[in-house]
């Protein structure tokens, strides 16, 4: 795995967040720079912290997870994708029968600051779980391949793809509102499922 492909694989990981973000900047669209930057951190925060945790737990069945890395990478990253592009997929069918979803953990203009803190917080959560499963697959890479870098720096780098990534849809969303999430959902799907193909074909040869 090279590092442009722990780059894609960040940008993949970050759609939930580039759209939830979006969500953000349109429900609030006089939201600082200062607010929109700390919403951008959490999700990186999240995006960075969740594949170190799901390595650490992997690390546990190590010896399981190098017998069968290749097709744990595939089946994940095969999942995740499938459910990301299913969820872009299905909100643009919402949306092109004029039933809007509404914006995920929506954080409504004039709440207090706890309020506000707190559903960022669970924003956080929900747009990271899947990095969660791609840290046992970056375990399930490097003790079939190696990765480019230690774990933590692969995990930083989807961290700072997903705070470049969110920080730039919150402002977009004030101005262009969310009508791209759910094709951004549905394009990260791709990737993550692209780069399972690769990863299996690479096993098996």
């Amino acid at each position: 795995m090279s590092v442009w492909e722990i780059v894609f694989i960040g940008a993949a990981l970050a759609m939930d967040a580039v759209a939830v973000g979006m969500a953000g900047g349109m429900a609030e669209p006089r939201m600082s720079t200062a607010k929109a930057f700390v919403t951008a951190l959490t999700f990186a925060l999240f995006q960075f912290g969740m594949p170190l945790l799901g390595y650490a737990c992997g690390a546990a069945f190590a010896e399981v997870v190098a017998r069968i890395a290749p097709f744990l990478s595939f089946a994940l990253l095969l999942l995740l994708g499938g459910k990301m592009l299913f969820d872009g997929i299905r909100e643009e069918a919402e949306r092109a029968r004029g039933r809007l979803l509404r914006p995920m953990l929506r954080v409504r203009e004039g709440g207090g600051r706890s309020r506000y803190a707190a559903k960022l917080l669970a924003q956080g959560v929900a747009t990271s779980l899947d990095a969660l499963a791609v840290g046992v697959t970056l375990l399930a890479v490097q003790m079939s391949g190696g990765l480019p870098a230690h774990i933590a720096a692969c995990a930083a780098v989807i961290g700072a793809v997903t705070f470049a990534l969110s920080f730039g849809a919150v402002q977009l969303g004030r101005r262009a509102g969310r009508g791209a999430s759910g094709a951004a959902g549905g394009f990260g799907g791709m990737v993550l499922i692209v780069i399972g193909v690769k990863l299996l074909a690479e096993g098996l040869a």
